[in-house]
């Protein structure tokens, strides 16, 4: 059971980054995509639908976590306070800025807000993407599971690392480059006119820049923690994910070349999806690995509640994503298609 919760934990969490990500890309590229007010209400009218709910699969991963693997939850959640606490305040702060823009009629507060709103998210996204950093890298266990990392020391990945080094910083900006990808190939496929164009030239002109972080991360993360490459030795099957990811990066492009906007935004859905996959194939079977020689990984093995716990949380569980999921194609369903600023309720 320890695996099976290890892999619906990644599913939720590849769900968020997929789902959530265009909003973050999408608020990443907002002030530079669009140009007037008008568009910028464009670009807010096409994630007003569905943002906030977007943000529940972070909520449902966490508590998810906290349900399977309470060891991780406590250990990762002491260690990372400060960066996390940073998270929090941007996520309230990100909202704020979508919410607010709407309610004062002065030029001077709505790109105060929309400003919140851009940093906030371009903030995020480096975060997020160095929180993955870190969990590659591992972090400095102690013999009971617990760490510390401050935010950095000496931007090295050695034992006594902080949060961000060389390595965590690059997978921040790989993240960073990915979600505004992934939000204006969002935007290509919900947008038109002027607006729609430039989302579809910025999303091709980031393209060359992603292949080459992408494999830059590769190769670091090859260097760095060789031992990645332990599952995908044992299982060859596991390379059909990088394949994937490759795959997935053409189809971008050909997709962007031909126009085909809801094709390249399935493919920066499964470029996400298959990187985070083949993060997941190389970590399995620890969940935080230790940078610490003398101190074991935390493993699915020694993080799992109770056998009990863990077979009858499925059955709840899928109930819950049948509800989730079913919701979710009901709101999508709702507001497909391109939108404008006499439709929708939102006051964008």
């Amino acid at each position: 059971m320890e695996t099976v919760w290890f892999v619906l934990v990644a599913f939720m969490l590849a769900t968020y980054v997929v789902l959530d990500g265009f909003d973050l890309g999408a608020g990443i590229a907002h002030l530079f995509v669009a140009r007037t007010n008008e568009e910028r209400r464009m670009v807010l009218r096409a994630i007003g639908p569905v943002w906030d709910g977007n943000e529940v699969w972070l909520l449902a991963g966490g508590g998810t976590l906290f349900f399977a693997f309470p060891l991780l939850y406590a250990s990762s959640f002491s260690g990372f306070y400060l960066p996390l606490n940073m998270v929090l305040w941007l996520l309230i702060l990100r909202g704020i800025g979508i919410e607010f823009r709407m309610h004062l009629d002065n030029g001077i507060w709505r790109d105060f807000f929309d400003g919140l709103f851009s940093i906030g998210s371009l903030l995020l996204a480096i975060f997020f993407g160095a929180a993955l950093g870190n969990v590659i890298r591992g972090v400095p266990l102690n013999a009971d599971h617990y760490f510390f990392e401050p935010l950095w020391t000496n931007f090295l990945p050695a034992v006594n690392a902080g949060v961000l080094d060389w390595y965590t910083v690059l997978a921040g900006v790989v993240a960073l480059v990915a979600l505004t990808v992934h939000g204006t190939n969002y935007l290509a496929v919900k947008t038109g006119g002027e607006l729609g164009r430039r989302c579809q030239t910025t999303a091709r002109t980031l393209w060359p820049a992603l292949v080459l972080l992408t494999v830059a991360n590769c190769v670091a993360t090859f260097v760095l923690r060789p031992r990645v490459m332990r599952n995908y030795v044992a299982h060859p099957i596991g390379f059909l994910i990088p394949a994937i990811v490759v795959a997935s990066l053409a189809v971008m492009l050909t997709s962007r070349r031909s126009g085909n906007d809801r094709r390249a935004f399935g493919a920066s859905c499964a470029y996400l999806a298959s990187m985070l996959a083949g993060a997941a194939f190389a970590l399995h079977p620890s969940l935080l690995p230790s940078s610490n020689p003398n101190t074991q990984d935390i493993t699915i093995y020694n993080a799992a509640a109770g056998s009990y716990s863990l077979t009858y949380g499925v059955i709840w569980w899928s109930i819950g994503m049948i509800i989730a999921i079913g919701y979710f194609v009901i709101v999508y369903r709702m507001f497909r298609g391109k939108v404008s600023l006499q439709s929708g309720e939102h006051g964008y």
